[in-house]
């Protein structure tokens, strides 16, 4: 009997694969530090690479669903990653490497944008935030996903620089064949008439796209808390691996792995569960949560308790989850057909600064003051931060409704 696949689960599915390959590098890295003689800085720079290609991607490609639809341009995205996975599991050496990340980066970019659009448009029920909370659940599944099957794999397999990536090749290969079983439809973002009128320069060039003045607050209370949920994902994506060999006594690639999978693996759970929650109330949670993870996290560093990165662990998947699904729904909330491509693109590219300048900064100190000293400082700055913007929320952030022409 044939299995009836739903354009909505293929697009989930393709969502999920898509950016699987994003963090399978992360519990690698102490294996590519030992083979490549790398300092934690150099580790930092391979990681924010895959970062800057995808920032380049929204910036320069991510309006082009506005020309062709989301779906020829999330079959190109899942051929590119596909592409780049492929090259990870060949790489000699860090230029290749990062070659490698930069092309997944790329398609990433691609891949997140009009995959959200996509979900958002199949959506069926009109609930801005079931496509929010598949749209968040996909992303997080992916990223967990990477690091859990490819530090089990490292862990035990043979040639863990190489193997631990054939997961992901073949699922990457299951959604370009999914994907290209589909009918592309027109895109929605405006008419013909207005879609040709622009050249294709002009809509490639870089820009940020911004909501009317009256929700530009709301939307930069949203994007900050993307810098923060992305920022500290990041430390434990990348560094990860490092500081739990120092202040713990589990190490290895599957313990590592295992780490950054559990929470984006709870945190897709938490954002199941509270996505009847009131948007508010989530968005000051979330931040309120990773406001406390990171002096968890801080107090771990200057005990190496093992059972106090546990609880870190859970409550950094709680903020996580909390943040990233409030604000993901506040942006889809506010965005309407003509601008929900860029509105989201400029959401993730503050998201994905977070990712890059924290990292690079605590990387860099890391290398000129020991890796406790930089994750002190990159955590007290992330608490601050984060217990600011949960004290905006709750004080300053009027939730706006959707715009007239956003359900059109």
């Amino acid at each position: 009997m044939q299995i009836q696949w739903s354009p909505f689960g293929r697009v989930c599915f393709s969502m999920c694969v898509g950016t699987m390959g994003t963090a399978l590098a992360s519990p690698l890295y102490p294996l590519y530090k030992e083979a490549w003689h790398l300092q934690p800085s150099d580790i930092t720079v391979i990681y924010t690479i895959y970062m800057v290609g995808a920032m380049v991607s929204l910036l320069f490609l991510a309006r082009l669903t506005d020309r062709f639809g989301y779906l020829p341009v999330l079959r190109a995205g899942m051929v590119l990653v596909t592409l780049g996975v492929a090259l990870s599991m060949v790489a000699w050496n860090p230029g290749v490497f990062m070659a490698s990340r930069l092309a997944i980066g790329l398609a990433s970019g691609m891949i997140t944008t009009a995959s959200a659009i996509g979900l958002s448009q199949l959506n069926d029920d009109g609930d801005p935030r079931r496509a929010a909370a598949f749209t968040t659940v996909a992303l997080t599944l992916g990223f967990g996903l990477g690091p859990l099957v490819g530090g089990l794999i490292a862990q035990w397999a043979p040639m863990p620089l190489a193997s631990a990536y054939f997961p992901s090749l073949v699922m990457g290969g299951i959604a370009i064949y999914a994907l290209f079983r589909m009918r592309a439809t027109p895109p929605l973002s405006a008419s013909p008439a207005a879609r040709n009128a622009r050249s294709w320069l002009a809509r490639c060039m870089p820009r940020l796209t911004l909501p009317p003045a009256a929700q530009r607050t709301a939307f930069w209370i949203a994007a900050m808390g993307a810098f923060s949920t992305f920022g500290i994902f990041s430390l434990y994506a990348s560094l990860a691996p490092s500081f739990m060999k120092q202040l713990l006594p589990w190490h290895g690639p599957a313990a590592s792995g295992l780490s950054i999978a559990m929470i984006l693996f709870l945190s897709s759970v938490f954002q199941l569960a509270g996505r009847r929650m009131p948007l508010k109330a989530c968005a000051v949670t979330g931040m309120g949560v990773l406001s406390l993870s990171n002096l968890l996290l801080m107090l771990t560093a200057r005990t190496g308790s093992a059972g106090l990165f546990v609880v870190c662990v859970f409550t950094t998947a709680f903020g996580h989850g909390m943040a990233n699904l409030a604000g993901m729904a506040l942006v889809d909330g506010i965005a309407t057909p003509d601008n929900r491509a860029g509105l989201l693109s400029s959401y993730l590219i503050v998201g994905y600064i977070g990712s890059i300048l924290p990292i690079l900064g605590t990387g860099w100190l890391s290398d000129h003051l020991g890796l406790t000293a930089a994750l002190l400082v990159f955590c007290a700055a992330m608490a601050l931060l984060t217990a600011g913007l949960a004290w905006a929320i709750h004080a300053r952030l009027v939730i706006p409704g959707p715009h007239p022409a956003a359900r059109s």
